[in-house]
């Protein structure tokens, strides 16, 4: 268990609280974060204004940052909106997890257009680092690994291999669908008249199983779907 600061600039003041960090983390993640849960990731019941001075801000300062000097409240909103510190080591760990998240990926979904055959884990890592590729911790592997593949195609011949589907979605779920379907290829966009919206994207062949129960609880499986297969 490790114990990290979290903080927030409000009005032009800062505020800190300390969390431990997996689970900060994880509620972060979740986005389930109440006056209720913040309470099992504090570790100090306290707001600062800068912890390692042992600083507090006054209540006048909370009030108008906040609107309350409860610290539940407060917590809430730091942990929500604020920028949890994570300690060098936490970040080298998240890097390397997601170094192997994508290189597990890229083997999955990827071949040589050559010879249409799978290259290995030690190649594609081997790719990655003589292209300079950079991790981003803000972006998902699978997300991820679809923009580092045009880096090393630089290095080696890639593709990725995959399926063609033809998406129709109903009106009341595209707002949210949509989000999900322009992290992909998208061709011959429509929007019907009754307000759905039609599309074709290109979707990598290892991710459909995860690409459908998405786009099943957005839609609550009304989306429809067909493959389109390549003459």
């Amino acid at each position: 268990m490790v114990d990290v600061i979290t903080r927030l600039k409000v009005k032009g003041k800062l505020f800190e609280i300390i969390v431990d960090c997996d689970k900060a983390i994880e509620l972060k993640k979740k986005k389930n974060i109440s006056s209720e849960t913040v309470r099992d990731v504090l570790a100090i019941d306290t707001v600062f204004s800068d912890y390692k001075k042992g600083f507090k801000p006054s209540t006048t300062d909370l009030k108008n940052a906040f609107g309350t000097e409860q610290i539940s409240e407060i917590a809430t909103k730091i942990l929500a909106d604020g920028e949890i510190v994570l300690p060098q080591e936490y970040r080298e760990k998240e890097r390397e997890a997601k170094f192997k998240k994508i290189i597990d990926f890229l083997v999955k979904n990827c071949i040589d257009p050559r010879t249409n055959a799978p290259y290995t884990a030690e190649r594609i890592s081997s790719a990655l680092k003589e292209a300079g590729a950079r991790i981003d911790e803000t972006r998902g592997a699978d997300e991820q690994a679809l923009i580092i593949v045009k880096q090393i195609e630089k290095i080696i011949p890639i593709k990725i291999s995959t399926i063609k589907l033809k998406i129709t979605i109903q009106a009341a779920h595209t707002g949210k669908a949509y989000g999900i379907l322009q992290k992909f290829n998208k061709t011959k966009e429509e929007w019907l008249s009754d307000g759905s919206f039609s599309c074709i994207i290109n979707l990598p062949a290892g991710m459909q199983m995860d690409f459908y129960d998405k786009l099943n609880a957005i839609t609550h499986g009304s989306a429809l779907t067909e493959e389109i297969k390549e003459e």
